[in-house]
Formats: C-alpha cells, structure tokens, sequence
C-alpha cells in the first residue's frame, strides 16, 4: 500500500495551516532541496543565507518566512517556521510500503498473544505468550516479541527487532531494525575475583511518540524499570543502561553510551558520541556538545563541553605532554604566589 503521491499546493496549505501566495491547483508531487528541485517539487528556506539559492532554484513551490516571500520567484507557502513545515509534509511523499493488515502465515504466535485485527505482522516473526499488541500496529519481518510485551497502537517495529519478555512500548512509536530492548543489565557481584551475576528483574517502560535507532540497546533493570519518556528521539547506535531514565522529548545522537542509574531531563540535546558515567542527574534544558564524556551532574541548564578539538599531530603531542605537567606546574604557580605574597607584606 502506498501514500498518495501528489497533492496541490492548496491542499498542503491547508495541512501546515500556511499562507498560500500563488497558483491553488499547481500540483506537486516530490519534496527536495533548493539546488535539486524540480519543477513539480515542493521545497523549504529556513535559513536566509540561502536567499541566493533561492533565486536560482527550479523548485515549483517553496515553504518560507514572511520576510522572505517577497525574494521567491514563484509559488509560496508562507509559515513561520518552514523548517517544521518541511517535517510535516515530508511523512505525505513518505515512499515507506506498509504491511497489510493481518498475521503472516510463517508467524510463530502464542495461542494466547492478543494481536489486534488490524495490526500488520510481518514473516517469521516470533511472538510469545502473553504479548498484546494493539490496534495499528506494524511488526516486521523477523522480530521477537517476548512474553507479556505490551506494544500501544500506531507503533512501528522495522524488521529484526528484539523485545525481550516485560517491555512496555507506548503508541506511535518506531523502533529500527536490529535495536535490542529489554537484554540484561550488566549487573555482576565481585567474589574474590570472580563474577556472581544479579538477576535483571525490572523491564523497560517507553511512552508514547518515541523513536529508537538501529542496532541501538536498552537495558532492562535491576529491580524498577529502565524508562524512555514521552517523545524520546534516540538516534541509531545508542547504549542505554539498566535503570536510567530519560526525561519528555530529549534527544540523543548516536553512539551515546549511557551509564546505569543516570537520570536525563526533558528536553536535553545530547550530540554524538557522549559519555555518562553511572548515578549521574543531568537538569533539564541540557545541550551536551560531541563527544563530551559526562563525569558528574548537572544541575543548571545550558550547554556543556569536555576534551580537547582536533588539531595537527605535533602539537597535540606537545599539548599532552604539557597537561601531563599541569599538576606540577599549578604547584609550582602557588608556591611562586605566596612567595611574591611574601615579599610584598616585607616591603611593606
């Protein structure tokens, strides 16, 4: 089943609530950047910088600001956030093929799996006993869904999905190919030098509208629930530990690890390749800039940084010698301090 592939533009007015300047019935049926579109293509200015690409664009109709009608050659739809606007229509020229409603014959399903009629679940997929999952759903091809998982309406799985037993997946959410829900926590007991491993009793609880990248993980936990909160974007790659939570409409790059027991706020932006250690509170409102490795918490919002940028090798290798001497060298300074202190309080 596909989308409808064209729309007019006072059709897509009518969708983003946006000011309509020119031709109601000219047709548009793809959606691309300034430099590649077409005539028949719809696209978006955000940023004023590209006012002179603009100019030269064939695109037969541009989402914008105000400001920046008067500079467009042709058609317009005008909204104050074009960018937004460029988001929402883009789910219409979706090409994604949707699953037909139904259970597909080489499905492996628990006699006593609730699975809604007009969910859609793809080949080969195993579903456990106990499992409910609800009105709209699609499952890929080739997911596990384990014993007593709960998966709300609307909620896509791609194909090779694995949620383990006792996760709790809210409504429209997507979850990517190849993401682990619900595995063990890395949870182990030291005696004299060997490993006695803590049974993982918690699960995972996901709200509503979030998405989880591929081949990410998210840990069951130890006693209470690992939880993803309302909104939640988690990017591809991503290690989410036993017990942590992440606050309402926070979003996290990839290849983020995130320690066990580490609370996020909402509405935090966490860039590519952070680090947390474990038992961290992180406010809410919290932009972590790439690769930082987060050693303690944080208790005012803002934006926050760790390591060093890149620079050529020879003077980076200077550098690290020279923060190898940092301790000896802050010594050093304070000694000097008090001994100028000292002489001073002579002269006088």
């Amino acid at each position: 089943m596909q989308k409808k592939a064209e729309y007019t533009l006072a059709e897509l007015a009518g969708h983003l609530d946006a000011e309509l300047r020119g031709e109601a019935e000219f047709v548009v049926n793809g959606l691309a950047s300034l430099p590649d579109a077409g005539g028949s293509d719809i696209s978006f200015l955000s940023d004023r910088k590209y006012l002179s690409t603009l100019k030269t664009s064939r695109a037969g109709a541009v989402i914008l600001k105000p400001e920046h009608a008067a500079e467009a050659p042709g058609n317009v739809l005008i909204s104050d956030n074009p960018y937004l606007g460029f988001a929402k229509i883009s789910h219409l020229f979706d090409g994604r093929p949707v699953l037909g409603k139904g259970v597909h014959q080489s499905a492996l399903v628990a006699e006593d799996a609730d699975i809604d009629a007009s969910a859609a679940v793809g080949p080969n997929t195993v579903i456990e006993s106990g499992a409910r999952i609800a009105a709209d759903v699609e499952i890929g091809a080739g997911c596990f869904i384990g014993a007593h998982v709960e998966i709300g309406r609307g909620t896509i799985l791609a194909p090779n999905v694995t949620l383990y037993h006792g996760v709790c997946v809210g409504q429209n959410c997507i979850v990517h190919s190849g993401a682990v829900i619900g595995a063990d926590g890395f949870g182990f007991a030291n005696q004299q030098g060997k490993w006695e491993k803590i049974a993982q009793l918690g699960g995972v609880s996901i709200a509503n509208d979030v998405e989880i990248g591929a081949n990410s993980t998210i840990d069951r936990g130890a006693l209470q629930d690992t939880v993803i909160e309302t909104g939640v974007k988690i990017d591809n790659q991503v290690m989410v530990a036993h017990n942590v939570r992440i606050g309402s409409h926070t979003a996290i790059a990839a290849c983020v690890g995130i320690s066990g027991s580490t609370e996020i706020g909402s509405h935090c932006m966490i860039a590519g390749g952070v680090g947390f250690a474990g038992h961290l509170k992180i406010c809410d409102r919290v932009f972590i800039t790439a690769m930082s490795f987060v050693t303690g918490s944080i208790k005012e919002p803002g934006s926050y940084s760790s390591g060093t940028a890149m620079m050529p090798t020879p003077q980076w290798k200077k550098n690290s010698v020279r923060l190898k001497q940092l301790d000896e060298l802050t010594k050093q300074v304070r000694q000097l301090e008090k001994q100028i202190t000292k002489l001073r309080d002579q002269d006088q």
